[in-house]
């Protein structure tokens, strides 16, 4: 398996959170130890409360995952909201702990980079060096970013750096730099529920209607965008956008077949068999690659879903290793290409 969903908690950034007034932060519980807290969750003991590499890669050799592609986890993606100041000098620190990890396990571990999402340039200029870096095969961005085509215009400087090395943009459920979220509060019955799975396949599936039913990817031929879960929903709504394409614009391509043509790559994180086979059907198995979250559950779901999904053996081991390793090879070989002409 190679594992393109495998989030990371950074323990890069502990002096930022113990500066924080905020979720997340470390603070010092009633017996005077320091904990992490982080939103919606029961205080982390500091010893568990960043990744250790070691133990990941044992976890990894248990399960026969090859390769986990490294992105920092939701909870400490604050730190790309911050002032320029302080986002800067902590997405650098990440970046460079990423690559060095993957420098040191080569073969094992690979990254997308964390950039200062409030100021763009500064953004892409982080990205620009980040992706010569060892191991960076792209940049996990906010799906909030692209949630519209006019939201998407913000994103041009970040996709303007990825085209050039031919880079992977993985989209992740997230907020931009002063977004309300989530967008259900905790007080409201089922908020995890609702925010977890409503309002996250919602989101994704307007940021994939933005990234497959506009033109908005035509200036980006040589990027390869990945969004996570599934793309949303459209598995299953995609007959009913059909009907309504055929009863309102029937002279417009179905959305089915624009989809299928985007090139947009998901994930399979989360999910059961059912809805990896009506992804199969929808965007084919040569355009979904295995997630997990990075977490030992993670992996059990995901291998018990494909072994149960009802699809080829072929299309399973694309899923499983084949899509996502032609991915990375692709920013291999734009890398060698750039470094011979240097």
């Amino acid at each position: 398996m190679i594992d393109v969903h495998a989030h990371w908690r950074p323990a890069e950034t502990a002096d930022a959170l113990r500066a924080r007034e905020r979720e997340p932060r470390i603070l010092r519980n009633d017996d005077g130890a320091e904990v992490l807290k982080m939103p919606r969750m029961a205080p982390t003991p500091l010893s568990d409360a960043f990744d250790d590499v070691d133990f990941h890669l044992h976890r990894m050799d248990r399960q026969g995952v090859q390769t986990s592609v490294l992105s920092v986890v939701g909870g400490f993606c604050w730190i790309e909201s911050q002032p320029i100041g302080i986002a800067g000098p902590l997405c650098r620190s990440v970046n460079d702990r990423f690559s060095a990890i993957c420098q040191e396990h080569p073969g094992r571990f690979a990254a997308f980079a964390a950039l200062p999402l409030t100021d763009m340039k500064a953004a892409a200029a982080e990205l620009e060096r980040a992706l010569g870096l060892p191991g960076m095969i792209g940049v996990q961005v906010p799906g909030n970013l692209f949630l519209t085509r006019k939201d998407a215009d913000a994103a041009r400087p970040i996709l303007d750096v990825l085209n050039r090395h031919q880079a992977v943009l993985f989209v992740h459920h997230g907020p931009r730099p002063g977004d309300a979220f989530p967008k259900v509060g905790a007080e409201t019955d089922n908020a995890r529920r609702r925010n977890g799975t409503l309002d996250m396949q919602a989101s994704l599936s307007s940021v994939m209607v933005t990234l497959c039913l506009t033109d908005f990817l035509a200036d980006y031929p040589d990027v390869t965008p990945v969004v996570h879960n599934l793309g949303g929903n459209l598995p299953y709504e995609v007959e009913r956008m059909d009907h309504r394409s055929i009863l309102d614009t029937p002279e417009e391509e179905l959305p089915s077949s624009r989809i299928r043509k985007a090139k947009v790559y998901v994930d399979c994180n989360s999910f059961g068999p059912r809805a990896i086979e009506a992804a199969v059907a929808l965007y084919g198995a040569d355009r979904i690659v295995c997630g997990t979250d990075g977490t030992a559950f993670g992996v059990d779901w995901t291998r018990k879903a494909l072994h149960e999904a009802r699809i080829s053996d072929d299309e399973r081991e694309q899923i499983l290793t084949r899509n996502a390793a032609a991915l990375m090879a692709r920013v291999a070989a734009a890398a060698s290409r750039a470094m011979a002409a240097e």
